[in-house]
């Protein structure tokens, strides 16, 4: 009997592992099943067999959600306040301030998210309008710090808070928002699986928007009224036409406006 009790022991305790794995296996299926079915409503499939376009070359088809060329400040755009990933709290400017802040909402659990953690951590990326780049992240009742700290790209701010997540009402990880701050307006927002589709979205919602990227040739002012009318005089001016000049006041009885010269010539 002596050597039953450890047998009972070992198939006990392999029992209740199984059953752990199982209640972990379904959970994370779970947790999959329902960012493939948020993905699917915002416009994207993950399929490799699908026949549809391939969502680089379709920055519009990113997002149902997909904003552009907004006139007014959004009322979701807001600063951002939680904790770094060491715990410390932490707000973050954005609306108010100089320039743009693309606020990258992310996860540590997601796949397609470890391919932005990996992207943001380069030197040389480029992001669109010059904007700020801020990583968002769910709390640390609902994160791991100790992984987002892990994750973090040096250089780059990143902040896990629930309330940013809610008030810019964002339905999945990832995604993206374009804030312009000094308008408060949201430019663009959407849900991507590549920084090339996030850089051809929120360079599509710029030039939608009207706003020029950096380096971008100016738009040549409009000009009304008063503005309009100094503008034909300066011209005028410089190529010697001025008040009383014929051509600016030709006969409407002779063809051309030349009835002096041919009532000469007669």
């Amino acid at each position: 009997m002596e050597g039953v009790f450890p047998v009972v022991i070992a198939v006990v305790a392999l029992a209740v592992a199984v059953v752990v794995l199982g209640v972990l296996v379904i959970s994370v299926l779970r947790g999959h099943a329902e960012i493939l079915r948020a993905l699917h409503d915002l416009g994207i499939n993950l399929d490799p067999s699908s026949t549809a376009p391939a969502a680089d070359s379709t920055p519009a088809h990113l997002s149902a959600r997909g904003v552009h060329g907004h006139t007014r400040a959004d009322d979701r755009a807001a600063d951002v306040a939680g904790h770094d990933p060491k715990g410390a709290m932490v707000q973050v400017g954005v609306v108010g301030r100089k320039g743009f802040t693309l606020l990258a909402f992310l996860s540590s659990g997601c796949m397609s998210c470890l391919h932005f953690w990996e992207a943001f951590a380069a030197s040389d990326l480029e992001v669109p309008a010059g904007a700020r780049l801020v990583v968002i992240t769910k709390g640390p009742h609902e994160e791991s710090a100790s992984a987002i700290n892990a994750l973090a790209p040096p250089g780059v701010t990143t902040v896990l808070s629930s309330e940013a997540y809610g008030g810019y009402g964002v339905p999945v990880a990832p995604y993206f928002v374009l804030v312009d701050g000094p308008s408060g307006r949201i430019v663009g927002e959407g849900a991507a699986t590549s920084w090339a589709q996030v850089s051809n979205l929120m360079r599509q919602s710029l030039a939608d928007a009207g706003i020029a990227e950096p380096g971008d040739p100016a738009p040549a002012p409009r000009l009304d009224g008063p503005a309009r009318a100094a503008r034909i005089d300066a011209a005028l001016e410089s190529a010697g036409i001025g008040p009383g000049h014929p051509s600016l006041h030709p006969n409407p009885q002779a063809p051309n406006g030349n009835s002096t010269e041919q009532e000469g010539a007669a």
